[in-house]
């Protein structure tokens, strides 16, 4: 979980390999297994502002006249989700990537990630290939990020929709599909291709025929001691607006009617104060088709919304085992799916939100690792039903081959703050 640097990066880029001839599993101690265990016993407190609760009658409801809003409050102690870390090599230049799962909640096991990886085809470090599911090349990568709240554990940037959209895909989520990647032999150069299933890494077929297109490009330089990093990100995407269904539930792989949507941005990542600071800049560009957004009322959408998410994440290293880090993200509606706002305001949908958090290293050495962390993180965003904690609106079974809320949108102006307070020991081994 501690942010790559070059060495690390170099690694992972090569499969894992340190490539001295000695890196299949067959040359390798009988003692060593590439496997650890991940998770972090906490105390949490969560707030959320305006949630619908029950009225005089029962939420949630189509007539919202029955339901009224409360400040929630939940805390108490807890724990997170368990991962199984399992990434190594098969073969010499055959990579592999396991990531099991645990809920503690519902008690089930997922698949976070599941891949093969062909390294270094035709002996060149330009051509890799990876297969399954796994995670994007975000240079700010989601799965390796070290705020934890149920706030701050996520960027909001990635997983933007405007109010009511039901578009499922994730940025920052695991995706399946395949992958080309190349890098020079620092990595300072860096390039992916991924073409991915429209199912935002979901498997069994929940969507249809379709696929989305994500391109990387990245650029490394040395500074004296500092490594400063640019990249650019793109995805064309589908996403299916209807289906055959069958006895009114929709055939799951069959879904049709696909529309295009967009993201797009620019990432950097510099040291300053020698190297005791490093700021994340992150701009994207975001739009949907506007046949994602379903009717206002009696007000049918007739243009693509669109979107600019702007986010800026500060670490500050005291030394290597004490951090202090704070993210900003803003979020701005900049063309709303009804042109002339007659049941959409204008400003439906922005979000501000901000982070501050301390992770003190209390060890971390070849085999474990245990971190104190200690969080706050508040979002606000307008417009919006957000469940307490979670940040998400009430969501119907799949109609038609996408996903309707069960509440028509808010289209106030009203304020949905959501604040999470978190102490925590997080560790691996």
């Amino acid at each position: 979980w501690p942010e790559l640097n070059n060495f690390g990066q170099v690694f992972k880029d090569n499969g894992y390999q340190l490539q001295q001839n000695r890196d299949a599993p067959l040359a390798q101690s009988n003692t060593y297994f590439p496997i650890a265990f991940r998770t972090t016993p906490n105390y949490h407190v969560e707030t959320t502002t305006n949630q619908l609760v029950d009225g005089t009658g029962q939420c949630p409801n189509a007539s919202t006249t029955v339901c009224t809003t409360q400040t929630i409050t939940q805390q108490g102690f807890d724990l997170t989700g368990v991962d199984v870390l399992m990434l190594g090599t098969l073969y010499k230049n055959i990579t592999f990537g396991l990531v099991p799962t645990l809920d503690p909640v519902a008690g089930s096991i997922g698949v976070e990630s599941a891949f093969l990886r062909f390294d270094n085809i035709g002996d060149s470090p330009w051509f890799n290939f990876k297969f399954g599911k796994f995670e994007l090349d975000n240079m700010l990568s989601e799965k390796r990020i070290t705020t934890l709240s149920n706030n701050g554990a996520f960027y909001q940037s990635y997983h933007f929709n405007p109010v009511g959209d039901v578009n499922a895909f994730g940025l920052g989520d695991n995706q399946l599909g395949m992958e080309l990647m190349g890098h020079d032999s620092t990595s300072h150069m860096r390039y992916t291709v991924a073409v991915l299933s429209t199912s935002d890494g979901t498997p069994g077929l929940p969507t249809g025929k379709g696929a989305d297109v994500m391109l990387t490009l990245q650029k490394a330089w040395e500074t004296g001691l500092n490594l400063e990093k640019v990249g650019l990100f793109g995805v064309i995407g589908q996403y299916p607006t209807g289906g055959p269904t069958s006895g009114g539930a929709p055939i799951a792989g069959a879904a049709t009617g696909n529309v295009s949507f967009t993201r797009a941005g620019v990432v950097a990542s510099l040291f300053l104060a020698d190297a005791h600071l490093e700021l994340i800049p992150l701009f994207m560009y975001g739009q949907d088709n506007v046949a994602l957004t379903p009717p206002y009322g009696t007000v049918a959408p007739t243009q693509n919304p669109t979107w600019n998410a702007f986010l800026l994440e500060a670490h500050y290293f005291v030394d290597p085992q004490l951090l202090f880090e704070g993210r900003y993200e803003t979020i701005r509606m900049t063309k709303q799916a009804d042109p002339n706002q007659a049941n959409i305001p204008k400003t439906q949908g922005n979000v501000d939100a901000f982070t501050l958090g301390m992770r003190m290293y209390l060890f971390m050495i070849s085999r474990d690792g245990a971190a104190l962390h200690v969080e706050y993180s508040n979002s606000k965003t307008i417009g919006a039903y957000p469940l307490s904690g979670d940040g998400a609106p009430p969501i119907a079974p799949a109609t038609g081959g996408i996903l309707i809320p069960l509440e028509a949108p808010n289209t106030s102006t009203t304020s949905i703050t959501s604040s999470s307070i978190m102490i925590g020991l997080d560790f691996a081994f």
